[in-house]
């Protein structure tokens, strides 16, 4: 079985909040945006789909989280090295994200945090494959 992940995040402008990731590196998916939503590529397996608050109401009957009060998730992203865990953290400051969480080891693990431009919370984080060896 095959099978892609799609998280959906409210956004309160989308604009912003394309500019913010590109920033950061990602790239959208142009058959999958309008002026309500886009998908962010993550992998080729996959996305984030950033929807505007009143078209993201349209697919719940519950209160949307005010991510920047509450913590609705934390997205957790590995990359293939420290040195882009650094990076990525860097550029989502440059951007203008909160830095959540220094960087730091973690056992086999390095990593730190951010949060977007809605509060949405972002880990990335390094697994050292030949620490679990054994």
């Amino acid at each position: 079985m095959s099978t892609k992940i799609f998280v959906n995040l409210p956004v309160k402008d989308l604009n912003k909040s394309v500019e913010f990731f590109t920033k950061l590196g990602y790239s959208f998916d142009k058959r999958f945006t309008d002026e309500n939503a886009t998908s962010m590529v993550i992998s080729d397996d996959i996305y984030v789909m950033l929807l505007v608050e009143p078209f993201f109401k349209t697919f719940t009957q519950k209160e949307v989280a005010d991510a920047k009060v509450t913590t609705e998730a934390i997205v957790a992203l590995t990359l293939d090295s420290r040195e882009q865990v650094d990076e990525l953290l860097r550029a989502a400051a440059a951007a203008g994200a909160q830095i959540t969480k220094e960087a730091e080891e973690q056992g086999p693990m390095y990593g730190g945090g951010f949060a977007d431009l809605d509060g949405h919370l972002w880990e990335a984080f390094h697994m050292d494959a030949s620490a679990l060896e054994g």
